[in-house]
């Protein structure tokens, strides 16, 4: 608790009714205001734990209403400290209490994508003078989710995130490779140590930008793909920052909004993303294929349901003329709320038939795919 905040000493009575739940009409006004606390945590007004004597008849009641959500929290925080506090309102929230939004701290929060996507929901229908209150909790929680991701991610791309060795000078000095290719050059001075002149020396480059890899993430933000497009945003902000590779984040629903110009910035991007409507993949996919440049070095990884609104000749038609370009396509079955892939499997079949192949992928197996085709 707080330190300023001196200590309630409760006699063990009063210990007793609260635990039980029982003879609140007995506890002192300070008590009170704890039982109610822990109504509100435990009983939710029914059964063991409820307000009011178990004894008394089933009436209207004169007990006191429940209390707000800052008197709530202050309770919490009485009872169990800021830690439990924190942990209790954030778990609210991720089940629909969107109202204890405003008592969660962004410095002492635990971060989850169940808490940000409630987060994201309840911001999206808010005008900016509110919305600006929550910037900070979503931006404290997509930071700490996009840094544990990418801790998880980058060892999984290999090659992918190893700078280009050069010899024209315009990045930082690549001393290992430097003191390889002037070891000839090498003397022992009088005193017996060795001395090195760096003649050629070698700097670290990204290389031809002809050279790298094009991703494109297809996301379906249709109205039950909630969870796998707050994965998808991180995801995507973690490879943008892969050297070879140049990411771009394409959202459809039954229109296409590319959002390639936020995707270094896992706050821009899911603020701008729109949950809802209908799915047209094939639409998804028509303006993946505008921004192929080089097939053979291009990957594709569709993120959806695959409950496609649409004729499906047009969604396998765009498939196959991907697939004979010879661009690299994936797609990535949707996740609902406990991670397990929900998708169409008959779409899915079909889609493999295609040349497309689907798999259910947690971030970490996708990453491993992308590293795997650009090492």
């Amino acid at each position: 608790a707080d330190p300023a905040t001196p200590p309630r000493v409760l006699a063990a009575a009063d210990r007793w009714r609260l635990v039980l739940g029982r003879r609140h009409d007995a506890l002192d006004a300070a008590a009170g205001g704890l039982a109610t606390a822990l109504d509100e945590l435990y009983g939710q007004g029914r059964g063991e734990g409820s307000r009011g004597d178990l004894g008394a008849g089933h009436g209207g009641g004169r007990e006191a209403p429940y209390p707000g959500v800052r008197a709530w929290s202050e309770e919490l925080a009485a009872l169990f400290g800021p830690g439990i506090r924190e942990e209790v309102l954030a778990a609210a929230a991720a089940q629909g209490r969107t109202d204890v939004l405003t008592e969660l701290r962004p410095d002492s929060v635990r971060p989850s994508v169940d808490l940000l996507r409630t987060v994201l929901s309840h911001a999206g229908g808010l005008p900016e003078a509110r919305l600006a209150a929550l910037r900070p909790l979503v931006r404290r929680l997509v930071e700490e989710l996009t840094r544990a991701l990418a801790t998880r991610i980058r060892p999984a791309l290999h090659g992918a995130v190893q700078p280009r060795p050069s010899r024209r000078p315009g990045g930082p000095l690549d001393l290992p490779r430097t003191i390889r290719a002037n070891l000839a050059g090498a003397r022992r001075a009088p005193d017996g140590t060795v001395q090195l002149l760096p003649e050629h020396p070698v700097f670290r480059t990204r290389g031809r930008r002809s050279a790298d890899w094009r991703l494109i993430l297809v996301t379906d933000v249709s109205g039950s793909m909630e969870a796998s497009t707050v994965w998808a945003a991180l995801t995507a902000s973690v490879l943008a920052g892969v050297p070879t590779l140049s990411t771009h984040f394409l959202a459809f629903s039954t229109e296409v909004v590319d959002l390639t110009g936020q995707v270094d910035d896992p706050l821009s991007l899911l603020l701008e993303v729109s949950i809802g409507g209908g799915t047209h993949i094939a639409a998804g996919l028509r303006a993946a294929r505008d921004l192929v440049s080089v097939p053979s070095r291009t990957l594709i990884v569709v993120i959806s349901d695959f409950e496609e609104g649409y004729p499906l000749g047009g969604l396998l038609a765009e498939v196959r003329a991907l697939v004979a370009a010879g661009c690299h396509v994936l797609g990535c079955a949707g996740l609902d709320d406990l991670g397990r892939p929900r998708y169409s499997t008959g779409v899915a079949s079909q889609l493999v038939a295609a040349g497309m192949p689907v798999a259910a992928l947690s971030p970490l197996e996708l990453a491993r795919w992308v590293g795997e085709k650009v090492s």
